[in-house]
């Protein structure tokens, strides 16, 4: 069918994959979500078992994704997995999320943030709409060097990780630093992990699936692999290495950084940040003064390039699947004739993209006083969770239908992995409908914006599959 038009290239080596899967799962949720989860479990031990909990989770969802994926290396990632698995409609209702929400609302927020701690660090005073063409040239930016070559992309991918995990590595050593090199007042303290486990208060299953939400958030981006999977050598084989190496070497860093944050800073003031701050910013304010903080700003704004790059690139091979599909404007499929890029998906997303910021930027100087961020994070989960336990599922599909292809990794532990994966999910997704807490005496419910947003959303992208993308697809191609 498309035998005439030109292919991805198999470009990206075993490192170059890691490096996908690194850069993007590592961006702000490091940094920002250790106050979310403060708010609902202010105890030390749960915290912890938190984080600990999502490295399990996720390591368990790489041991099934990495047998899916391997079967379907070609561009678009999930939208491929699903579309064989459970039928077109799923295929694009992914796409549908994807592209509107989850990865431009994602690549909007990051470029944010980046702009954000660009200005921090150089402590240059601008206003609003100044701050807005910035965050978009930042996007531009990234557009370009993506469209400009695969393999260019990943070099700069493998370089951004590698000095993003770097600086995680050092915020983590902060409480050896201080153990080999005490001073008084020592800001390291085990008297800071007070309270360690609830008392008798206790605490609820709503209280911890609802911080899990931003556990999940922290952890999301180790699946980007998937959509990038046409263009990753011996795919069998360094997917699978790429995935459970990746998402070990988080789990690592995200506990380790984590005890150094709550070693550093007594819980009630890591519940109580000022406006606009992060934990991990104040940690190295109170570690070593005003460089510390300009170091946390720097290692924020790197990690959030990273994570910002590694989507942008992984983004727009979804476009181009969809585009191959029909299931999309078919130009989306078309790759540059010098850099063989999918340049018109690059550009589509940006502006899109781009778009949102504006949106965004509008909303602020309105007086909206929303916290974007969590907002933006939590809608675009609700969509993604659905979506990828589903992706994660489909193993049992694929192991009755295509119960005969060659299948050089095979996933750990099944049936049981996928099965136990799919019990988080299944309980955060709950527990949005029903989590709340009192505001004047009032209950309120935390997560029904973006639940129900996220069901208004899905349900007209059902509309427009049949209405218009159904039609479409069937018809003979000119």
């Amino acid at each position: 069918m498309h035998s005439n038009q030109p292919s991805l290239q198999r470009v990206l080596g075993p490192i170059m994959a890691m490096a996908m899967v690194i850069g993007t799962t590592i961006g702000s949720g490091v940094f920002k979500k250790a106050f979310a989860l403060s708010q609902e479990t202010p105890y030390f031990a749960i915290i912890l078992m938190l984080w600990i909990g999502g490295g399990i989770f996720t390591f368990l969802g790489a041991l099934t994704y990495a047998e899916v994926v391997s079967l379907f290396p070609k561009a678009g990632g999930n939208f491929t997995i699903l579309k064989e698995a459970y039928g077109p409609m799923w295929g694009f209702l992914w796409g549908w999320v994807d592209f509107v929400m989850i990865r431009s609302a994602s690549l909007a927020a990051l470029a944010s943030i980046f702009a954000d701690s660009f200005f921090d660090i150089f402590r240059i005073g601008i206003p609003l709409w100044g701050k807005l063409v910035f965050t978009i040239s930042v996007l531009v930016v990234m557009a370009y060097v993506n469209v400009r070559g695969t393999r260019l992309s990943a070099s700069l991918q493998v370089f951004i990780t590698s000095v993003k995990v770097a600086s995680l590595l050092m915020i983590a050593c902060i409480p050896l630093y201080f153990l080999v090199f005490p001073v008084e007042p020592n800001p390291v303290s085990k008297t800071n992990l007070i309270p360690v486990w609830p008392g008798e208060e206790g605490i609820t299953f709503s209280q911890l699936f609802s911080a899990f939400l931003a556990i999940l958030w922290a952890y999301h981006g180790w699946g980007n692999i998937a959509p990038v999977s046409e263009e990753v050598r011996d795919p069998q084989r360094n997917i699978p290495l790429a995935l459970l190496g990746g998402v070990g070497l988080v789990t690592l860093l995200y506990v380790s950084v984590n005890t150094a944050y709550h070693l550093v800073m007594p819980m009630d003031s890591i519940r109580n940040l000022p406006a606009g701050s992060t934990v991990a910013t104040e940690a190295l304010r109170i570690s070593f003064g005003s460089a510390g903080a300009l170091f946390a700003s720097a290692a924020i704004m790197i990690s959030v390039f990273g994570s910002l790059h590694g989507n942008l690139m992984a983004g727009p091979r979804l476009l181009y699947a969809m585009g191959q599909e029909r299931m999309a404007p078919v130009a989306l499929q078309n790759l540059h004739p010098v850099y063989n890029t999918p340049a018109l998906a690059i550009t589509v997303l940006a502006i899109w993209s781009s778009s949102l910021v504006l949106l965004g930027g509008l909303a602020s100087s309105l007086g909206f006083g929303l916290s974007l961020f969590d907002l933006l994070t939590d809608f675009a989960m609700f969509g993604s969770v659905i979506f990828e336990t589903m992706a994660i599922l489909s193993i049992f599909v694929f192991r009755r239908i295509r119960a005969d292809a060659e299948r050089p990794y095979r996933c750990w532990g099944y049936p049981f992995t996928p099965i136990l994966y799919a019990v988080i999910p299944t309980c955060v997704l709950g527990n949005m409908f029903f989590a709340s807490h009192m505001v004047n005496g009032q209950k309120v419910y935390t997560h029904h914006t973006e639940l129900y947003a996220g069901l208004v959303f899905l349900f007209l992208g059902t509309m427009v599959y049949w209405l218009i993308i159904r039609p479409m697809s069937r018809k003979p191609a000119s």
